[in-house]
């Protein structure tokens, strides 16, 4: 990496744009970017996709309501790889070699496993990890490290 952190050289004057991507854009993705909209709004701006988009689970949808207070049910959809703007940062969530590849200037997989068909408890710590992995992204922002 060079002086400039891969944000500063990417965005100037405009907040950095990231994607979170996973195959379905149905689950892990979506969480975080529900929680980046409400918790990173500030800091970067958001987005998520998929190569193979399906309906968003209902239950992330549920438990983001009822846990968290973040209702996404009328304001998200599952989206296409091929409709993401440019972005300045790929996170991944962990699709292993099924998952799809975008031009980016920084990229990272978060390794969380899908909940998608999981208990309440698995579901909830999976949520968890993507939220304290959103605030540590929003940090390193912030901070300059990225």
């Amino acid at each position: 990496m060079s002086e400039k952190s891969v944000v500063q050289e990417a965005h100037g004057v405009r907040r950095p744009r990231i994607a979170f991507v996973c195959v379905h854009n149905s689950c892990r993705s979506q969480i975080a970017e529900a929680f980046s909209r409400a918790y990173a709004h500030d800091t970067f701006d958001v987005f998520s996709a998929g190569t193979e988009p399906s309906e968003i689970d209902p239950d992330a949808l549920r438990l983001l309501t009822d846990r968290y207070g973040i209702n996404v049910k009328d304001r998200q959809s599952s989206k296409h790889i091929s409709d993401l703007p440019p972005v300045d940062i790929v996170v991944t969530m962990g699709c292993g070699v099924a998952c799809p590849n975008v031009l980016c200037r920084h990229s990272e997989d978060w390794g969380i496993g899908d909940p998608t068909g999981s208990d309440n408890a698995v579901f909830i710590e999976v949520m968890e990890t993507v939220y304290e992995k959103v605030l540590d992204l929003r940090e390193r922002i912030r901070s300059g490290r990225l």
